[in-house]
């Protein structure tokens, strides 16, 4: 148990590293749900196209917004862009700097997929077997004389071998191979792009912009950390809450039946005295509740942080000094005051 203990306090408090590994496990899984996913071409002219780009598509959809899912911050980017404004300007720019954050790591996944996709080559040679120029790669002499559906029929049953038909007009596997060819060449290129596209992002881009790229940074980690801190507090005052009302509550059940049960008005007098004397516990648990001791009054003090939360300007209180100066304006002369001691 220590041991999961300290890795759970490891990812609380390395939160970018944990979704750093949480995308990294996801680009694996979607490697994996591919190399799982049974590929069935229709082989059917106009629905070989819709197939292949439902596949090249949909999946990288569901990884990213999977990615979006499981990232933490989605539900405080939701909450800081939709709350009112109150005492505290919204800052497009800190906005901003989260969503991509998010979005840069919910990429991952589906960046692996396509990437995935166009290398092993299925999926663009269903897609575009039908453009396969048969005049250069096959029978041209044969190919002007079939009506162009039946040329398209012929053509689209090519990723499907126990049912092509068209070795006579075109060599399966001169087709396929001539496909996979451009289909690797591109996904090596969406690859090549990706990479230069992070890299742009990561390392250059702050290089231009490194003031606002540190404001940004830093409010959005202010943003998260105030968050945390208050869902601790609040988690600390209903823990607080809920105990002196269990205490209360058996107090006030067992001063009944001691009540029931006592004869005489002496133990009566001890009973209650005994039932309303806090003890130390009870007294540092009230402590905790900060003066907030019914649901109405931390029911307005939630609403008052969703609709004005504090704003970003600490009051520093500068203290007093022992002559009075406090500071502010020219310090006040030094008074010495002497005092004498007589013997007579």
């Amino acid at each position: 148990m220590d041991k999961f203990r300290m890795i759970f306090q490891f990812l609380q408090s390395n939160q970018e590293s944990f979704m750093n590994g949480i995308c990294g496990i996801m680009a694996l899984a979607s490697a994996q749900m591919y190399s799982a996913f049974d590929f069935n071409c229709p082989c059917l002219p106009g629905y070989n196209a819709a197939y292949s780009v439902g596949i090249l598509l949909a999946p990288p959809l569901v990884l990213f917004l999977l990615g979006l899912v499981l990232n933490n911050n989605v539900s405080m980017l939701a909450e800081e862009w939709k709350r009112p404004l109150g005492r505290r300007a919204k800052d497009p720019a800190v906005l901003r700097y989260m969503f991509c954050s998010m979005a840069q790591r919910a990429l991952i996944a589906p960046v692996v997929w396509v990437a995935v996709t166009l290398l092993d080559g299925k999926c663009f040679l269903c897609a575009f077997c039908t453009a396969v120029p048969v005049a250069a790669l096959g029978n041209g002499s044969l190919a002007p004389a079939l009506p162009a559906p039946e040329l398209a029929r012929l053509l689209a049953r090519v990723p499907c071998p126990e049912i092509y038909d068209g070795d006579w007009l075109l060599a399966r596997e001169v087709a396929v191979r001539y496909l996979r060819c451009i289909s690797q060449a591109l996904g090596w290129s969406f690859v090549l792009l990706t990479t230069l596209l992070a890299f742009v992002v990561r390392s250059v881009r702050p290089c231009f912009t490194q003031a606002a790229f540190l404001k940004s940074k830093y409010w959005s980690h202010y943003i998260d950390i105030e968050r945390k801190l208050f869902d601790e507090t609040c988690t600390e005052h209903a823990k607080a809450f809920a105990k002196v009302c269990i205490q209360q509550f058996f107090e006030a059940v067992s001063h009944d039946l001691e009540l029931g049960h006592a004869h005489g008005a002496l133990a009566t007098a001890t009973a209650a005295s005994a039932a309303h004397s806090p003890t130390d516990g009870a007294a540092e648990e009230r402590d905790k509740l900060r003066g907030i001791t019914d649901q109405g009054t931390m029911n307005r003090l939630l609403m008052s942080w969703h609709k004005c939360r504090p704003p970003l300007h600490l009051g520093q209180e500068q203290p007093l000094l022992s002559n009075g100066w406090a500071g502010a304006g020219p310090r006040a002369p030094r008074r010495e005051v002497a005092t004498y001691l007589s013997r007579v």
